[in-house]
């Protein structure tokens, strides 16, 4: 059983340390991370996992951005994160499908991720076929998912960070 919450600032070292250890060295150089220097998460739906002990068994967060000439907003997912003990047993899903809820019931309207796709599909993402994110990206990884039935009705172009005061 996991205890899902909102991260908080104690969970924070060992967040980082569970994605150092679940993604390659490096990782802070991908185009992800230079749409989120500087700006702040979106805290209520970056969660922390733990087990029956306490231990940190995943985290997901999620950053702010702007879609095209119209600066539509939206959500970055990612990083998601699973220990290595723990996977497979379905807590990523479990981290996705409740961190998507949280954000519909907030009232956002526009989730998207670099990703793999055939994980992803099962929680309804899409190819996007007419956004763009910062290279280097490979296009087929950029996945896009619609809170509302016409959220992404005319919303096209790069994929940016949002502005920071």
């Amino acid at each position: 059983m996991f205890q899902l919450n909102p991260e908080t600032p104690e969970d924070s070292y060992e967040v980082e340390y569970l994605y150092d250890l679940c993604f390659a060295p490096g990782r802070e150089a991908l185009s992800s991370y230079r749409l989120r220097e500087g700006v702040a998460r979106v805290g209520a739906l970056c969660l922390a996992a733990r087990d029956d002990f306490g231990v940190l068994a995943g985290a997901i967060r999620y950053w702010p951005v702007v879609v095209g000439p119209a600066r539509h907003p939206a959500l970055l997912l990612g990083p998601v994160a699973v220990h290595p003990t723990y996977q497979g047993e379905g807590l990523g899903g479990l981290l996705v499908r409740d961190s998507l809820a949280r954000a519909e019931i907030l009232g956002w309207e526009r989730v998207i991720l670099v990703g793999d796709a055939p994980y992803y599909q099962k929680f309804g993402f899409q190819k996007s076929e007419t956004m763009t994110f910062p290279p280097p990206t490979n296009p087929d990884r950029l996945l896009y998912l619609p809170l509302t039935p016409t959220a992404f009705d005319g919303v096209s172009g790069e994929i940016m960070r949002v502005a920071v005061d």
